[in-house]
């Protein structure tokens, strides 16, 4: 009988080849233990205080992620698909716009205060003009988006150059 993996033996021999995966290194299980540490003691050192908000902080973010996020996530990619209609756009090609989107998003949800000039007591701490946020935000998008272009466009050069058709 053929598994779901395509060998004989059903999921279990599959099962064993991803267990085997995941210990490539021997470095990966130490690791793993000292994130868990490190989250561990992060997690105290954030419920020493006041439990109550936190746990409010955390459940806010899920509901936002979850009722509001993950539908804009979902509309933004139909909108990045429906962007070339009539052609057919492959998942790597949408991959060089996700990536510096997400990246430039995260950097915009961890320092939105000094980007958009809300940054009140946080300029004290960071030494810089409070100007100089957005400008250096956008700056970095827009490498970013450069980068990404510029790593599709190797790929399909040299994909070009090994015979086959250019991505997407």
């Amino acid at each position: 009988m053929t598994g779901g993996t395509g060998t004989k033996g059903g999921a279990g021999r599959g099962t064993g080849r991803r267990f085997a995966r995941v210990a490539d290194s021997p470095l990966q299980l130490p690791l793993l233990l000292c994130s868990f540490a490190l989250t561990g003691y992060a997690g105290v050192r954030l419920l020493d205080g006041d439990v109550l908000g936190v746990v409010l902080w955390f459940v806010g973010a899920a509901v936002l992620h979850d009722l509001v996020l993950v539908p804009l996530y979902a509309l933004a990619d139909r909108a990045l698909r429906s962007a070339a209609p009539g052609t057919l756009v492959r998942a790597e090609r949408i991959n060089y716009v996700r990536v510096p989107a997400f990246v430039s998003l995260v950097l915009f949800a961890v320092w939105f205060p000094l980007i958009l000039g809300l940054g009140g007591r946080y300029a004290a701490y960071t030494t810089l003009d409070p100007d100089v946020f957005l400008g250096r935000w956008l700056l970095i998008t827009a490498g970013l988006f450069a980068a990404s272009a510029l790593c599709l466009a190797a790929r399909a050069l040299r994909t070009r150059h090994a015979g086959q058709p250019p991505p997407g």
